[in-house]
């Protein structure tokens, strides 16, 4: 991929848009922005006062919530993804 994240940052994709519960697919639009995402990479974590490194929470291949806004977009090798600090991820899947 050739990126290598700083810091207390993860990478993520966003899961694909859902159809509605009666099979309609809407338009992007007309959606609200996924807020599952896969995590693809991950930085080396959060360096305290002390010069310890804190781990993130989170691994690659995990299934996170993120919050709804927020983060840097950029597109790599024609994907898309999702630049943010570790606080921005809400919740994993246990």
């Amino acid at each position: 991929m050739g990126i290598r994240l700083l810091g207390d940052r993860v990478m993520v994709q966003r899961a694909e848009a859902e159809k509605t519960s009666g099979g309609i697919h809407l338009p992007e639009s007309a959606q609200e922005r996924p807020q599952k995402a896969k995590v693809v990479a991950v930085g080396e974590g959060r360096k305290l006062d002390s010069g310890e490194v804190v781990a993130p929470d989170v691994k690659v291949g995990d299934m996170v919530i993120i919050a709804t806004y927020g983060g840097a977009e950029i597109a790599v090798d024609g994907e898309d993804y999702l630049i943010l600090e570790t606080g921005q991820i809400l919740a994993k899947n246990a």
